[in-house]
């Protein structure tokens, strides 16, 4: 690991976010490559940072529109001048979004939306009444994860095609997927496998619509490790890769990428120490128990190293138990005075994110900033 690579912020108080960013834009530079070098789009999520500044970077690196979950969420990138969004999770209740495309009619965005279900495809169907606006609907397809979306050869998918005919405001937008299962994956011949997997039910999908009077059903697909391992994106127009612009030891994990890569760690600082421990003043409500996206992988709850000048005396070490507020990182063979500041890189960044008002940007060329996590608590 390149220590000397990250730079304490000491004004802060700990513990804070603290963003690389220098690894930051090689990040997105490498999810850009990705999208431009395939002819497709690239809609990243903006659930891994809920920053209105760092979705204007993703914007200037490459990005054809944004992903987000909840209609909270989208409405803070609306009002924030984004124009074109897509809602990636299944609405079944129409007042859910009426703030929403409230504010997308006001600014002149464009909303899409996606149904996995005949209650999802009413309420997005009266929605679009109340408004007087055509609501763009994407069918999600279950493409392993079995969270949400229907199979591509189930039958439910043929009653979605043809419920969403019967509605004067709605239209299609094409196919969605999220391999999150890919999360779980082993190594890497395991994640090409569900790449691959992911690929042929979503040309299957395709194939049965075109069928049922749908021709050329755009595909959109998801999640880091598969985008960033694939090795075709053939029959694939849209790419929604959310983890890809911090990574984390989840992604270390799979193969995705190194730890030179992780462009997000907390600061917190050693508040005690025993025998077996030092005690830092970061628990679970700031590097939360996360073991990894969709609880795959992972053992302990993130690798700590010292900052300044310890930086070149320890090795990384675990945090290896937390309490709400403080954080147990094995002590092994080192000596570190109480007081000293630490970096813990997590197993899952963007939960991390979402616990913290704002997070710290250190720029080598620039200086440090705070951005804003402007859609942190938008959970409606």
């Amino acid at each position: 690991m390149n220590r000397m690579d990250w730079v304490d912020l000491p004004d802060l108080k700990t513990p804070f976010v603290l963003i690389h960013k220098g690894r930051l834009l090689e990040n997105l530079r490498r999810a850009a490559a990705i999208a431009e070098g395939a002819g497709i789009r690239l809609r990243p999520h903006v659930k891994t940072h809920k920053s209105v500044e760092l979705a204007r970077l993703q914007q200037a690196h490459g990005a054809a529109g944004l992903t987000a979950s909840k209609p909270s969420e989208a409405e803070v990138f609306v009002r924030a001048g984004f124009k074109d969004i897509l809602l990636a999770y299944p609405v079944v209740d129409p007042e859910r979004v009426m703030s929403l495309l409230q504010a997308a009619d006001r600014a002149g965005a464009s909303v899409t939306f996606i149904a996995d279900s005949m209650e999802g495809i009413a309420a997005l169907a009266r929605a679009g009444e109340r408004f007087n606006r055509i609501i763009p609907v994407q069918f999600k397809i279950d493409v392993g994860l079995h969270r949400c979306g229907v199979a591509a050869d189930s039958p439910a998918l043929e009653r979605l095609a043809l419920s969403l005919r019967e509605h004067a405001f709605l239209t299609f937008a094409g196919l969605l997927s999220h391999a999150g299962h890919a999360y779980a994956a082993k190594d890497r011949e395991q994640l090409l496998e569900v790449s691959r997997s992911e690929q042929r039910q979503m040309a299957f999908a395709k194939d049965r619509l075109a069928k049922l009077g749908y021709p050329d059903a755009t595909i959109s697909v998801g999640s880091t490790p598969t985008v960033f391992t694939s090795e075709s994106f053939v029959g694939i127009d849209e790419i929604r890769p959310g983890n890809y612009v911090f990574f984390d030891l989840t992604a270390v994990r799979l193969g995705v990428a190194s730890v030179d890569d992780i462009a997000l760690g907390v600061v917190t600082t050693i508040v005690s120490a025993n025998d077996q421990f030092y005690i830092v003043d970061s628990g679970s409500k700031a590097l939360t128990s996360d073991l990894g996206a969709h609880s795959s992988g992972g053992a302990g709850f993130g690798l700590a190293l010292p900052l300044g000048d310890n930086g070149a005396k320890s090795e990384t070490l675990p945090v290896v138990r937390l309490s709400e507020e403080h954080g147990f990182i094995e002590r092994r063979e080192s000596r570190l005075p109480i007081g000293t500041r630490m970096l813990v890189l997590p197993n899952h960044a963007c939960p991390v994110v979402n616990l913290f008002d704002s997070v710290a940007i250190h720029d080598s060329d620039g200086g440090p900033d705070l951005w804003s996590v402007n859609a942190r608590g938008k959970v409606v």
